[in-house]
């Protein structure tokens, strides 16, 4: 069982990186949760292709700046440069805000979340999927007082492995290796802390136990620690803290902690130089990661040509590859780069097709209702068909 991220109302209010102003300024909606990986996405676009003057974008050095533009270079060829003189739009709002409500799903398994590398069958059980097994001889151990042990019995009993779902009992084993210093239950009874359904709620001590995790390495910890700091002060000072703690998880390759470092380097907040260079370059490897926020928000910057050269065609790419994934407003905004041949050829079917499914999702744009509204009955027909055949 995964736990919600933290949510709060201080957040509510957080920066989004600006589209560009040929595309609508709709709110993105949230994304679903992905699994957290770190291996790049190679079927999306790819942004790394050798460009003069432009620095590698793997994950940068977090301790100097980058303040050359990224290569984010289209794989197939490089659209038309205008060479006109672009001003970047401010954002206004000076709070980072990570694009999902959930929290980034936890690293693989491996036997050092547990505190110990499990010597015994347990673990190997664990692995091999055997999960009644392992849960039978891990307890075993557990009961011992083995921490490594208990947190995993409690991984079990979280997720329903093997063994019926029961998260008290899980909370129970979490609390007893997160008193022995294993960072994963650390994190993770924090989160059952703060959620106060299975354990009585308890801020001070799950922030405590998270700063802990975060300490220790614990990249989830990391990210949601920083959370906790933007929510006890969301001033610059706060965002300065958190960054600290941001910067770790990012550096680490979580996308979200990339994504949430892109507006910080955005926008010159939490006593970071504003930096769009950097920022777009996280953004990239966020998005190769199939964070579709960040696809949606690099789309944007390639087409607008923030932080490095416009690129409309990667851009197009990028923001179809967020659409097909669900993100909403990218689909909206797909809808719009062909109805006005942003990156691609014109085609107004596919324009039409790509609004219909985002406003089956809820999403109303005035400009594309008319733009709907103005397609004759033949051209609406294939409109429908279209959209009824796309993700």
């Amino acid at each position: 069982m995964r736990w919600p991220r933290l949510s709060f109302a201080a957040l509510a209010a957080a920066l989004t990186i600006q589209a560009p102003a040929a595309l609508a300024a709709e709110t993105p909606p949230v994304p679903q949760p992905r699994p957290d990986t770190t291996t790049p996405d190679t079927s999306a676009p790819d942004t790394s292709a050798p460009a003069t003057g432009a620095p590698n974008t793997s994950i940068p050095n977090i301790s100097a700046p980058n303040t050359s533009a990224p290569n984010t270079g289209d794989p197939n060829a490089a659209a038309p440069n205008t060479g006109a003189a672009h001003a970047d739009k401010p954002i206004e709002t000076p709070l980072p805000q990570p694009a999902t409500l959930q929290p980034p799903s936890a690293d693989t398994i491996n036997p050092d979340r547990f505190g110990a590398k499990l010597p015994d069958a347990a673990y190997g059980a664990f692995q091999r999927g055997l999960y009644k097994t392992a849960y039978n001889l891990a307890m075993v151990r557990a009961k011992n007082g083995d921490p490594a042990a208990q947190t995993l019995v409690a991984e079990i009993l979280s997720r329903g492995l093997g063994v019926p779902l029961n998260a008290a009992e899980a909370a129970k084993w979490y609390g007893l290796a997160a008193e022995q210093g294993v960072p994963e239950a650390q994190f993770q009874y924090a989160l059952m802390l703060l959620d106060g359904r299975y354990v009585k709620k308890d801020a001070k001590e799950a922030y405590a136990l998270m700063q802990a995790a975060a300490e220790a390495g614990n990249r989830l910890a990391q990210f949601n620690f920083a959370q906790l700091l933007v929510q006890q002060d969301p001033g610059d000072a706060g965002i300065a803290k958190a960054a600290v703690y941001y910067e770790r998880a990012a550096s680490t390759g979580l996308a979200d902690a990339e994504y949430a470092m892109a507006q910080i380097y955005a926008n010159g907040a939490g006593g970071k130089p504003r930096d769009d260079a950097k920022a777009r370059t996280l953004l990239a490897q966020a998005a190769r990661q199939n964070y579709d926020t960040a696809q949606l928000d690099l789309a944007a910057w390639m087409i607008e040509g923030r932080g490095g050269d416009r690129d409309l065609k990667s851009g197009f790419a990028w923001m179809r590859r967020a659409a097909e994934g669900g993100n909403v407003a990218a689909q909206n905004r797909l809808a719009k780069l062909y109805m006005g041949g942003i990156g691609t050829d014109p085609d107004l079917i596919l324009a039409g097709a790509w609004y219909i499914v985002a406003r089956r999702a809820g999403l109303i744009d005035p400009q594309m209702d008319d733009f709907l509204q103005g397609l004759d009955d033949g051209q609406t027909k294939q409109a429908l068909q279209r959209a009824n055949r796309l993700p």
